[in-house]
């Protein structure tokens, strides 16, 4: 008989990192949007200095969380406190594990007092629907799943569609299109504009640290919302570029957010439940761990909050998940995140080595973004000492460098240099990466976010705030 979940693949497999190491699953998707509109380059510039038009109607999960006990469930999930989570708010929504390690984020939306829509990656609203299942809240819940990677052709249609309009003269288009001033709305708050004859939702958002809103609403007008959008821009003279799947997730890298963090279900038995409850094709069951830091033990790739730079979150003004766990680490060193700044030469050696016939090359980098793995992993280390790791990577067109979002011990400095092991020590089954060697590249450790504009204009919060 097939295995039926995650727990049985885990008893047939034995070893947990191998089985990730050697997933099958290939390069991570972002689905039916297409890859460039103009060319990545001027799309990254655009979010600099005119406007972009981000499509984030397809690579997110999106989960309705609606009943009596919406809140209660939600609040027993999360490091946040839920006590000035009013309606017509969001918030960065992060559950840990029983031991406090990181599961996932997603955005919650409270769009009314018993109601909240959550959207974001696959773990975490995973977590979420089996902890509902338990049958301990009086709770509905419903799942709108990603967009199918390879559509092959067939219709793809979501509950929302989701646009966010954002840069420097995004004010310009968004007044065009509610026809006037817009409402002031706080960051992270959501209110009321116009397009196109209708009342759309706004949050007020910005992923590299410009001006700008996110909007949805429901998936038939998505065509008429996006054309009344560029139609805004134009009568503005605003030179808004619809951004490509290529560009899009680079972003992050200037704002400092690491999007993929592995997972922290694996292990301990307060969690066979859980595993038993995860399908044998869920995320977490074909999820692949790329890059040149081996272990293996499973847990050396958790993260905490404290890491990840969500620390401010945590709250102690509740019962949660992993409350006990975070209150032993609370005011202890932490590793911490910082971006890492590639060197140019090194770069280059590593990219010329593909054009010399007859020699073994270093591990292809794609540009702009080489992640081959669904959760990235390699080794920084200073002389013989392992003292971090990059686990996101791209190039950033706007900073005409190659950069990493990753962590690095506590007494790592901005401004150090240090050693980045790019490539995989041996040969694995992942489709993503042909055979290579390992090469050494050097790494300036820098500022997170290491876009100025986004760390002088971000509201204080997860991407500005260093904890301890």
């Amino acid at each position: 008989m097939a295995n039926s979940s995650l727990e049985a693949v885990l008893r047939e497999k034995g070893n947990i990192v191998q089985m990730l190491r050697n997933s099958k699953i290939g390069i991570y998707v972002y689905p039916v949007v297409a890859a460039e509109f103009s060319n990545w380059r001027d799309e990254q510039r655009a979010w600099r200095e005119s406007a972009v038009l981000f499509d984030q109607s397809h690579h997110m999960d999106e989960l309705i969380v609606e009943g009596p006990d919406a809140a209660k469930l939600l609040e027993g999930l999360a490091i946040n406190s839920f006590a000035n989570f009013d309606t017509n708010r969001a918030k960065h929504f992060v559950p840990v594990s029983p031991e406090g390690y990181v599961i996932g984020d997603m955005i919650a939306f409270r769009e009314e007092r018993d109601k909240f829509v959550l959207v974001g990656r696959a773990p975490t609203a995973n977590w979420v629907q089996y902890n509902a299942s338990l049958g301990k809240h009086d709770v509905k819940v419903t799942r709108d799943p990603r967009s199918p990677s390879n559509p092959d052709g067939k219709e793809v249609r979501r509950v929302h569609y989701r646009f966010q309009i954002q840069g420097p003269e995004a004010p310009k288009v968004l007044e065009k299109l509610n026809g006037g001033p817009l409402p002031e709305i706080k960051f992270f708050h959501v209110d009321w504009i116009n397009i196109a004859g209708r009342r759309v939702r706004a949050l007020r958002h910005g992923m590299a640290g410009a001006p700008g809103l996110e909007i949805w609403g429901p998936y038939d007008e998505k065509d008429e919302v996006r054309a009344a959008i560029l139609k805004a821009a134009q009568e503005a003279g605003v030179d808004l570029r619809p951004v490509g799947s290529r560009a899009y997730s680079t972003n992050t890298l200037e704002s400092g957010w690491i999007p993929s963090p592995l997972p922290a279900i694996y292990t301990g038995e307060e969690l066979k439940g859980y595993r038993e409850w995860l399908g044998a094709d869920s995320y977490e069951a074909v999820c692949s761990i790329g890059g040149s830091f081996v272990s293996d033990d499973i847990r050396d790739y958790y993260t905490t909050p404290y890491e990840l730079g969500y620390g401010m979150y945590v709250k102690f003004d509740h019962d949660f998940v992993g409350r006990a766990a975070l209150e032993k680490m609370h005011g202890k060193p932490h590793r911490k995140k910082v971006t890492f700044e590639w060197n140019a030469e090194d770069l280059l050696k590593v990219i010329e080595s593909s054009l010399r016939p007859g020699e073994l090359n270093a591990k292809w980098i794609d540009f702009p973004q080489p992640n081959y793995a669904s959760s990235g992993f390699d080794r920084v280390m200073m002389g013989d000492r392992l003292v971090g790791l990059s686990m996101f990577n791209g190039f950033s067109f706007n900073e005409r460098a190659m950069l990493s979002l990753g962590i690095v011990d506590p007494d790592i400095n901005v401004g150090d240099v240090l050693t980045l092991v790019w490539g995989e020590p041996e040969a694995t089954a992942k489709t993503s990466t042909e055979r290579h060697r390992q090469a050494e590249i050097r790494v300036r450790v820098s500022p997170t976010p290491y876009a100025r504009q986004a760390r002088e204009s971000y509201a204080e919060g997860w991407r500005t705030r260093q904890n301890a």
